[in-house]
């Protein structure tokens, strides 16, 4: 789910972007670690995703029937700060956070997600819980950093944590009387706009609303209250069609769902896969991403028009995760199994073992009951495309679509202005 924004507006590739990345990246890429933990997955620098990219691993494993090593869940719960937030990597577990400690919001709700599915740390999921509610914003959303302007990809994560714990995202308004779908509503483009359907990331600066396929997949099933996992909803009509999504009671968030959802299907139509919005990149086909789509239809209820993908993404993506680590193979793992297909036999990779090889021994791996045979697999792994020169070969990518770029590295989950903002907002406290 890759928000693809800089400084609180809607991102458009340029020059600028990037050497705003490289900038960033030269002021604070940190030196690669020597040792990490051995609870984690991963061997890539953690610095920026390692909650992430643990949260989405174990989150995988769970839903395919796999028990994680003890180690990685207490690693997990462990990056919790007093407060009940998570900073996306802390070398230093046991030191206090403080002013400088970067907490976010996208970390603090992907941790909730794997540790309320997983069970064994409900007093840490309910803390974080609390913690994301006191950050709230008065629109009913979440920026990637407390207080900054919500975006969609924030929103749908921290939904997707308030239902995974069992709050009616509906439920948890502001001060302002909002919730988290309000805030999404303020984001989906009406039906006869340009881009009719989707989500916008947020706002241009003008404030015009510009259609953004990986916060429309995010948005889709955080308006339908579900995680990173999905979980089918049937959808209230036949077909896949944009229709107004307001009524007498105000926003309808499974209409704009279903919205999304249209938007999803026919950008995806022709080539069966989402295109980078990467510098440079514009032709190459942004796996991530494609992998949350497929979430979000099969969510929504389409999991007949999310197929086509499915198997593109059987025949091209494996050297992208294999290369990208662990939140990759989990985004592959939780699209297979949403639409019925077997992540254990995925354009003949087992995805459950790859994902589990970089990471420490499971405890236990069961058949994946939950997931029917595939509809339909690639008799042949055909050559994978090449990725985006901003991907890193040795770099732990969750496609975001997270959901995120410091210099040559992608982050799974986060945009480079979310990484840009964010520590502009830490050197102005």
């Amino acid at each position: 789910m890759a928000a693809i924004a800089v400084a609180g507006t809607a991102f458009a590739p340029t020059a600028a972007a990037a050497a705003a990345a490289t900038a960033a990246a030269s002021d604070a890429s940190p030196s690669p670690s020597p040792a990490l933990p051995s609870g984690l997955y991963g061997s890539a620098d953690p610095t920026y995703d390692g909650v992430w990219r643990q949260s989405l691993a174990l989150l995988a494993q769970h839903t395919v029937g796999v028990t994680p090593a003890a180690k990685a869940v207490d690693w997990l719960a462990g990056q919790q700060c007093a407060d009940g937030s998570f900073a996306p990597y802390r070398a230093d577990a046991t030191a206090k956070c403080d002013a400088k400690t970067m907490v976010d919001t996208n970390s603090t709700a992907a941790a909730v997600q794997a540790l309320a599915a997983l069970g064994r740390h409900d007093s840490a999921a309910g803390k974080a819980v609390a913690w994301l509610k006191s950050v709230q914003n008065k629109d009913g959303g979440w920026g990637y950093v407390a207080g900054g302007a919500s975006d969609a990809n924030s929103t749908s994560v921290v939904a997707g944590a308030l239902a995974a714990t069992g709050e009616k995202p509906a439920d948890v308004t502001s001060q302002g009387g909002k919730s988290p779908y309000d805030a999404l509503a303020e984001l989906a483009i009406p039906c006869d706009a340009d881009g009719g359907g989707a989500f916008a990331y947020q706002p241009d600066k003008k404030g015009k609303l510009v259609a953004n396929a990986d916060a429309t997949a995010a948005a889709v099933t955080g308006a339908l209250g579900r995680g990173f996992a999905g979980a089918e909803v049937q959808p209230t009509s036949d077909g896949v069609s944009c229709e107004a999504a307001d009524d007498a009671d105000g926003a309808d968030p499974e209409r704009a769902a279903q919205n999304g959802a249209a938007y999803l299907v026919e950008s995806l139509a022709k080539d069966k896969y989402l295109k980078s919005a990467l510098p440079g990149a514009e032709d190459q086909p942004d796996y991530g991403n494609t992998a949350d789509a497929a979430v979000a239809l099969a969510t929504a209820g389409h999991r007949d028009d999310a197929a086509d993908t499915v198997r593109w993404l059987e025949a091209h993506a494996a050297q992208w995760a294999g290369q990208s680590g662990p939140a990759a193979y989990a985004q592959l793992i939780l699209a297979a199994h949403a639409n019925a297909f077997d992540p254990r036999d995925f354009g003949g990779r087992d995805l459950v073992k790859e994902l589990g090889a970089t990471g420490p021994p499971a405890q236990a791996a069961a058949s994946d009951s939950g997931a029917a045979k595939p509809q339909s697999q690639s008799q042949s792994q055909s050559q994978s495309q090449s990725q985006s020169q901003s991907q890193s070969q040795d770099g732990d990518d969750g496609g975001l679509g997270v959901w995120w770029i410091v210099g040559v590295g992608l982050v799974a989950g986060i945009g480079i202005g979310f990484l840009i903002s964010g520590r502009n907002k830490r050197q102005r406290l």
